[in-house]
């Protein structure tokens, strides 16, 4: 019986979501304690594949279990997280249709991206950064939304990847002041390119340092050139923040 499983991790621990020959990673991790609860091999599918260091505040996942199985029993949901560790968290899983797929079912997909303007020495540090105190939030925002539509994001992707187009349609992008001094950048689109959210926010960065106008987003995309874009952000403070399916 196929399931949908949401979870939250934190991505510094791991090489990404991707399982990847002799790298701990999440998908993996997953893998292993699925198959050590039901005693054969189980796969992991997810919604998305968040890179090295990259967090997950919501992701979704498809398994095949065994249909005598019933994952939403708390013994088993106990179980599968005290193996899983402490830096991974399963939230619940869901009953769907057989050919249900996490990845390819999903229409809308949401990160943030977290900063703050001020020094706290009791800050969790890897997962905000700390920017200078006279970024421009506004010229920011003018820039994000010139990056909405359907386009192409050559200049915000990763070269050399197997996506087969990097047309995206981005549906929102904007940051907000949750607390004095606290931002986050929230973008949402259809789907995402390799290391998209960390070239939109380090491009969206120089306009806030005055590099360039919030115009100037839209030469970056015309140029189809990773070299045009920003610089790629840390990852830690980025977070998978939604996933959205027309049946959940």
């Amino acid at each position: 019986m196929r399931w949908f499983m949401t979870l939250a991790y934190r991505g510094a621990p791991f090489h990404g979501w991707q399982v990847q020959p002799g790298e701990e990673t999440v998908q993996g991790r997953l893998e292993s304690a699925l198959s050590t609860l039901v005693r054969r091999p189980v796969a992991v599918t997810g919604a998305g594949r968040t890179d090295t260091g990259v967090n997950a505040a919501f992701m979704v996942a498809h398994v095949d279990l065994p249909d005598e199985l019933d994952p939403r029993e708390p013994r088993f949901l106990k179980a599968l997280n005290s193996i899983a560790g402490r830096d991974i968290a399963v939230k619940e899983f869901v009953a769907v249709a057989a050919d249900a797929h996490a990845r390819f079912d999903a229409t809308e997909r949401a990160y943030r991206y977290f900063v703050h303007t001020f020094k706290n020495p009791f800050d969790p540090a890897a997962l905000s950064w700390q920017a200078p105190p006279a970024l421009d939030f506004g010229a920011m925002n003018r820039a994000a939304s010139l990056l909405l539509g359907r386009r192409d994001f050559t200049s915000f992707a990763k070269l050399h990847t197997d996506a087969k187009t990097n047309i995206c349609d981005l549906r929102s992008a904007a940051w907000t002041e949750y607390e004095p001094g606290r931002w986050y950048f929230e973008i949402r689109a259809d789907r995402f390119l390799r290391n998209m959210v960390r070239a939109v926010v380090g491009t969206l960065v120089d306009v806030g340092r005055g590099k360039m106008p919030p115009e100037g987003v839209l030469d970056v995309l015309a140029r189809m050139d990773r070299c045009a874009a920003g610089t790629s952000m840390p990852a830690t403070p980025l977070f998978l923040w939604d996933v959205r399916y027309p049946f959940l």
